[in-house]
């Protein structure tokens, strides 16, 4: 038995009519009443009542002519969702991300672009340092993640870079050098500096120290915080100054003062990891809706 005789049956049960029935099956009437009399015979009964004027469905025909409905209808759904599956319209993308990452509207843009594009895919978020991502993609925890590089444990995975973000420098609301427009990297070099263990977040704290020795002189750090929202707490507390990514500006803004940097400029990368043979299309898909995000992001002021 075939899935087109099931089609074939249907018809005729619906139409009550072996003409009508091959009409709409774009066939001519011998065939089609051949085909409902060799599946009468697989099944050893009789599927329609031919004694009268016109058929009818008997019995067994009628609960054949349901079944066959339902079964032809699960197959059509099953044909949606592999296609829908196969062009990444349905599934799940678990995305990673960073603390940082969080802070920056190019992730929730990414989301909002991958969420209007295909509703249809579930996408679930969990927040992981930098330097676990590598292993998280590696062990199939996550399949996309939004980091900072340096990517570790690179072999394997691919990073496509989304934004380079310009680092301001924090300081207390008190602070002599508040009132400043800009700053010059230099100007910190007495105060005592907040920063973030570069075994948890390797690119930024690199990037802010090498700056400093650029600038003249290596920061005389008081206090190490594992997060980047605690470097922010901590300088709202007057223990010191930092250097932190521009999106972390909508942070204590009533206790912190965020001043742009003047010269070379600091930059804090940010972009996602994957899998360089991604089989999945739906995570394909998002990680081109996180480059449509980043094409179509404002400049962000240095």
């Amino acid at each position: 038995m075939e899935l087109r005789h099931l089609r074939y049956f249907l018809a005729v049960a619906e139409e009550l009519n072996v003409t009508r029935a091959a009409r709409r099956l774009n066939m001519s009437q011998p065939p089609l009443t051949q085909q409902i009399r060799a599946l009468e015979s697989e099944l050893g009964v009789a599927l329609i009542d031919r004694s009268g004027y016109r058929i009818r469905l008997t019995d067994a025909g009628r609960l054949f002519a349901l079944e066959a409905g339902r079964i032809l209808e699960e197959v059509r759904r099953a044909a949606q969702m592999a296609r829908a599956a196969a062009s990444g319209a349905s599934g799940r993308v678990r995305v990673g991300f960073t603390e940082s990452a969080s802070f920056n509207p190019l992730v929730t843009a990414a989301l909002r672009v991958f969420r209007a594009a295909y509703p249809g895919v579930e996408v679930s978020l969990e927040e992981h340092p930098s330097t676990e991502t590598a292993a998280a993609l590696r062990e199939g925890r996550i399949d996309v993640g939004f980091v900072r590089p340096p990517l570790r444990e690179g072999r394997g995975l691919a990073f496509d870079l989304l934004e380079r973000e310009p680092l301001v420098a924090a300081l207390p609301l008190g602070h002599p050098l508040a009132r400043r427009k800009r700053l010059a990297l230099g100007e910190l070099a007495r105060e005592t500096f907040i920063l973030y263990p570069r075994a948890v977040r390797p690119g930024l704290a690199d990037e802010v120290v090498s700056g400093c020795e650029a600038a003249g002189f290596t920061p005389r750090v008081g206090q190490y915080a594992p997060q980047l929202s605690s470097t922010i707490n901590l300088v709202a507390a007057s223990l010191g100054v930092s250097i932190v990514p521009a999106s972390m500006r909508s942070l204590q803004p009533q206790l912190v003062v965020y001043l742009p940097l003047e010269g070379e400029p600091l930059e804090a990368l940010l972009g996602v990891a994957y899998r360089e043979e991604e089989p999945s299309s739906a995570v394909r898909n998002f990680i081109a809706a996180a480059s449509e995000a980043a094409a179509s992001a404002p400049r962000r002021e240095r």
